[in-house]
């Protein structure tokens, strides 16, 4: 579907974006480094002490005014009165090895940034510098308030931590990015409305009695209930919901017993529940509950469930998704870019939405011509022009965000 028209610009937004674009060509090779130094030291959630320590000093330097969290991420503020605007990134690696060979691999055995918050890092950062400077030079007609939080990587996601620090509180708007491996770089993807799905933790352990494998009759057969919980809760969820919410049970995990003639005692399956729709996901953990009770009841095993509600969907609203519209228009043109697919993939990015209005866009990562890689994985490589353009979007986003009236 075709993009929404964009909000109406003005003389001085033209002004400012164009101020942005050239302080962030001028810092282009620093950011880089910058991205660099924090892919070589990844630090996992709740301990980005480091990260956060290269960011402060950066911004303080640059003029904002900061205010550490307890532990790691931290706020900073720029401007004195008027409409205030959040912009966010995540500050968190994986536990996962970097399979790259680049001289900037990650130090950290195990751990590495395989979902690209290197990457927002460092264009947050590339977009405090541009803002502060257009302030300086300008004005800003407002607030902008920069969060760079921690531990967006676990359940249930380091946002809530920060909302409850006041991070949002007087905010209007907020708007972040996440790199996408499936754009070329020098273009993001929009998408208007729900932008990713709302993501659950599952686990269903079931106790019986166990037995011979001879004696079924005799006792719970364990692997067996299992297995239909494990096959039929998927395909019955599916009818008892909404087909148009994007309903997905998937599971990870499933172990049940250690030997071939003997019924188990116990067994669990461990996966996700992901969902396109925020009233169904407010639905969907009584619905699961109750299948799931009714698949065991006839195999005289019982159900306990942990079923914990990990993170809301990303739903792009619509004058914060015309906003970044405006500002891709206007710092990368027509060919910048595409629509962005839908995906199950889960963001706590969706927190900050459930109080605020604001959108999220996908930051094209991919070489042009170049292979595509896939997030979450240790060989995920960057195509570096990215950074200065994920710095100019956001801060293109603010500028277009204090100029609406």
């Amino acid at each position: 579907m075709p993009l929404d028209p964009p909000v109406p610009s003005s003389g001085r937004f033209t002004s400012l974006t164009e101020a942005i674009t050239g302080t962030v060509d001028e810092h282009e090779a620093e950011l880089v480094e910058l991205r660099r130094d924090v892919h070589a030291h990844p630090e996992l959630s709740w301990a980005e002490e480091r990260t956060t320590e290269l960011v402060q000093r950066r911004l303080e330097k640059a003029g904002w005014r900061i205010t550490p969290m307890p532990g790691t991420g931290l706020l900073a503020d720029l401007g004195d009165r008027g409409t205030r605007v959040a912009l966010r990134a995540d500050l968190d690696a994986l536990p996962v090895p970097d399979e790259t060979d680049d001289p900037w691999r990650s130090t950290v055995p195990g751990v590495a940034h395989g979902c690209g918050h290197d990457v927002h890092v460092a264009a947050l950062v590339g977009a405090g510098l541009a803002l502060a400077r257009a302030e300086e030079a300008h004005g800003l007609g407002g607030r902008v308030r920069l969060i760079f939080q921690p531990a967006e990587e676990v359940v249930p996601g380091g946002a809530i931590r920060m909302m409850s620090a006041g991070a949002v509180d007087d905010a209007e708007r907020i708007f972040a990015l996440h790199c996408d491996p499936s754009i070329d770089a020098g273009q993001v993807g929009l998408r208007l409305g729900p932008l990713t799905s709302a993501a659950d933790l599952l686990e269903v352990r079931l106790e019986g009695s166990g037995g011979h494998t001879s004696r079924p009759h005799l006792t719970g057969d364990l692997t067996y209930a299992l297995a239909k919980v494990v096959t039929e809760l998927p395909a019955v969820v599916s009818r008892r919901m909404d087909p148009r919410a994007g309903v997905s049970v998937v599971w990870g995990k499933i172990h049940a017993g250690s030997a071939f003639n003997v019924i188990p005692g116990t067994g669990v399956a461990s996966g996700t529940v992901r969902i396109l729709d925020a009233v169904a996901w407010s639905e969907a953990e009584d619905v699961v509950r109750e299948v799931i009770q009714d698949l065991v009841r006839p195999y005289g095993v019982t159900a306990h469930i942990d079923y914990e509600r990990g993170v809301p969907p990303v739903v792009n609203e619509p004058v914060a998704h015309r906003i970044l519209h405006q500002a891709v228009l206007s710092i990368l043109g027509e060919r910048g870019h595409v629509v962005a697919p839908q995906s199950l993939g889960g963001e706590d990015f969706g927190w900050y939405l459930d109080q605020i209005p604001g959108a999220m866009f996908r930051l094209g990562i991919r070489t042009p011509g170049g292979p595509t890689y896939d997030l979450h994985q240790g060989d995920l490589r960057v195509d570096e022009r990215a950074v200065a353009v994920g710095a100019k979007v956001l801060a293109g986003a603010a500028v277009g965000a204090l100029a609406l009236r």
